[in-house]
């Protein structure tokens, strides 16, 4: 990984046209828990630090357009972002389109960026265990049409600090038992690895190039928010679009 202007640049053998990146949690204006880059105006930050933390993305990125932006509801849901006009509950956008940029929110869920290996196609996917279970991965890929897909698995909660209930692990294993290996034995809890979870989907999909997927929210809070952590947080942001 490539970490330059406070953003973290992925490391995976995408075509010269795709650009893609995370943001981190430094470079911005935002004060007390939020500082300082939060992008996120449901937060209870001050909406004009997250209007300035936009701005400052925009300009210092030299982004083509302004972030394709969503409203996160833990769904399956994927939209066009070409054809976005509003602020839409999806949690994933793809695009054919040249200089749309793709974006999702997040604070310890999985931010996944997708494109093809002809530069045509990319998506951005905010994957926690609700979407991961009810499949947007897969609702995704089927919705950008491409084929030779490679993936990066940016910044998300680590093995050691996700905590999860057995009905959890429950409901991944009754959808299929490729996904028992993502679970480690924690007392009567489990710890779950969002990683290999997402890993197991896009191998189901017959994805293989994936990259990525070496980083935990938690524990590295100097770059990272996180909600499981801090509770009240700001939250990074994963763009990628294609010229």
């Amino acid at each position: 990984m490539t970490i330059n202007n406070n953003v973290l640049v992925p490391d995976w053998l995408a075509p010269k046209n795709i650009h893609a990146l995370t943001t981190l949690r430094t470079g911005g204006v935002s004060t007390g828990c939020y500082a300082s880059l939060n992008l996120a105006t449901h937060v209870g930050d001050d909406l004009n630090a997250v209007t300035q933390n936009r701005n400052i993305i925009r300009e210092t990125l030299a982004l083509p357009a302004e972030p394709v932006w969503l409203q996160q509801v833990h769904s399956n849901i994927a939209v066009n972002a070409a054809e976005v006009t509003s602020l839409p509950q999806a949690d994933a956008s793809y695009s054919h389109a040249a200089n749309i940029v793709c974006t999702v929110m997040t604070a310890d869920c999985l931010p996944l960026l997708v494109c093809s290996s002809d530069g045509e196609c990319v998506a951005a996917i905010h994957a926690g265990w609700k979407g991961l279970l009810d499949g947007i991965i897969t609702n995704t890929i089927t919705a950008m049409q491409a084929d030779n897909l490679l993936v990066w698995l940016g910044p998300a909660i680590g093995l050691g600090c996700f905590e999860v209930g057995t009905e959890v692990r429950e409901a991944f294993v009754e959808k299929s038992a490729h996904f028992a290996n993502a679970f480690k034995p924690q007392g009567d809890r489990w710890l779950a690895n969002i990683y290999q979870l997402a890993r197991v989907e896009l191998n189901t999909l017959g994805i293989d190039k994936i990259y990525g997927g070496d980083f935990c929210t938690v524990t590295e809070h100097e770059r990272f928010y996180s909600y499981r952590r801090d509770k009240e947080t700001g939250r990074m942001a994963t763009l990628i679009w294609r010229t």
